[in-house]
């Protein structure tokens, strides 16, 4: 198969409500979207360049697609060129993952599509099965709204969440609070600090100042401080999660002490690809690291169906899954019908029957 064409364009699309966090504030998506063509197929690829995941912007990304544009339509054939073409600009793709993601997916989108199979089938992956579980995300919003929240997503069926934390005792006491008030027996939450904290000193003091049944910790200091962070959990008796400190498989060999001490956020965008992402998922099961399929706020349903297959395959080692908000969130989706999860925060898949076709399955219509 010959790439005929590839084509970058940015989304903008803005979202239902602001969404906040220690990291930033958002009121729309603002994705890369990659569109590759040939012998009239087209497959679809997204990413989310941020610059406090991954230091990049949807300018770099920009940059990076039109330096390599060329050379993919140029050597890119098949799957195994793919691999190849992926393993000899190692460097650039480490530096810009998220810009790689957008157009590794819709290559693999395409490839699939033009050998008539699923995803998961190019691939020789699991079939998709489900049902998908999500998290009930909570950004830091203001009480009311962040309570208007959550109270919906108990109507809604979810026992899963995750708050984001401002660094502000008494607001995030009281998102606590709010989420302690549910009669739920199988509730579980965990909070994300968003590299909130300077040391592990600071972040023990503040998490238990804060209280509540914790299930983990997702980055609550600067990122990469690996011997910090096992202080961090071993104080705090939970496992850390790790996503800006893990965004390549070699960083999984820096992580000391016991397995359960760690859980890898495995975002597609941020890991660079679909491929790079199995691949951290196969390294954290040989060292029996649990996962969370993770997300980027505003992603369109292209990143939602790429996670599926990873969650898919990942099998056992997920504990939590997150994203799937399609048109809860967006104003719009960028395909019809829009991947969401729905009562008890599940997606099955048999309600997508497009899903059973090739590549993606998805039917892009803006």
């Amino acid at each position: 198969m010959r790439i005929e064409q590839l084509r970058l364009r940015e989304l903008h699309i803005p979202f239902k409500t602001t969404f906040r966090h220690a990291s930033a504030e958002r009121s729309e998506a603002s994705s890369v979207f990659v569109e590759a063509s040939s012998d009239g197929l087209t497959g679809y690829g997204e990413s989310c360049p941020r610059p406090y995941v991954t230091g990049e912007t949807t300018e770099s990304a920009r940059v990076f697609f039109s330096e390599r544009e060329g050379s993919l339509r140029g050597e890119v054939t098949d799957l195994d060129s793919l691999r190849r073409w992926t393993t000899l600009h190692a460097e650039a793709i480490d530096a810009n993952p998220a810009a790689w993601c957008a157009v590794e997916l819709a290559v693999l989108d395409l490839m699939a599509r033009s050998a008539g199979q699923t995803l998961e089938s190019f691939l020789s992956l699991p079939a998709l099965a489900g049902p998908f579980r999500y998290t009930a995300v909570l950004g830091d919003a203001g009480e009311a709204a962040f309570t208007a929240t959550a109270q919906g997503y108990r109507r809604m069926g979810f026992t899963d969440f995750k708050v984001k934390l401002s660094g502000d005792i008494e607001r995030d006491r009281r998102k606590l609070a709010v989420l302690d008030s549910f009669d739920l027996p199988a509730r579980r939450v965990r909070v994300d600090a968003n590299n909130l904290w300077p040391d592990a000193d600071v972040a023990v003091s503040y998490l238990r100042t804060l209280g509540g049944s914790l299930f983990a910790v997702e980055e609550p200091i600067l990122s990469q401080r690996y011997r910090e962070l096992g202080r961090v959990s071993e104080a705090l008796g939970c496992p850390i999660i790790l996503d800006e400190s893990a965004v390549s498989v070699d960083q999984l060999d820096l992580l000391e002490g016991p397995p359960d001490r760690w859980i890898i956020n495995v975002r597609v965008s941020k890991m660079g690809g679909l491929l790079r992402s199995l691949a951290v998922v196969s390294a954290a099961q040989e060292r029996a690291i649990p996962i969370i399929v993770g997300a980027q706020v505003g992603e369109t349903s292209v990143l939602t169906r790429a996670a599926l297959t990873l969650a898919q395959a990942a099998g056992t080692s997920v504990l939590a899954q997150e994203g799937a908000f399609g048109t809860f969130l967006l104003e719009h989706d960028v395909c019809e019908p829009s991947l969401m999860f729905g009562a008890g925060g599940l997606l099955d898949p048999r309600v997508y029957p497009a899903l059973e076709g090739p590549g993606f399955g998805l039917r892009i219509t803006r």
